[in-house]
């Protein structure tokens, strides 16, 4: 497929594929007219990568543990570092402290709808 399509199908955009593309994280073969082919693969990676910039991962973390994404069973990392080790664990506790402030904050959200449910039209509930 070409840029456009996987820049469609991920929500993308295509100066951010191209950057992925500079940075190793993707793979794009070229046409003989010198346009970009991407592989089906390239979708879920695209989200991967996406899911994992969000978390805050910068991309040359991304990059080192893209690989293990295929296979998480059978991660293994023979040249891992103490630093890369260190910023996984950083990473993934500053994943479990947003994990639990958006749930609560989740659970907030939904206790007020509750409470504004509740009050609209005589303090009859809301239909589910």
């Amino acid at each position: 497929m070409r840029i456009g399509e996987l820049s469609a199908r991920t929500g993308t955009p295509r100066r951010l594929l191209r950057y992925y593309e500079e940075q190793g994280l993707i793979v794009a073969e070229r046409c003989a007219n010198g346009y970009r082919a991407y592989d089906e693969f390239c979708v879920d990676r695209v989200l991967q990568i996406r899911g994992l910039l969000d978390a805050g991962l910068p991309t040359r973390i991304i990059k080192q543990i893209l690989p293990c994404l295929d296979k998480p069973r059978a991660i293994h990392f023979p040249d891992a570092t103490p630093e890369m080790l260190a910023t996984l664990e950083h990473e993934r506790d500053r994943m479990t402290e947003r994990i639990e402030t958006l749930m609560r904050n989740r659970n907030a959200i939904g206790e007020y709808l509750e409470v504004v449910r509740g009050t609209v039209g005589g303090g009859r509930g809301a239909a589910p």
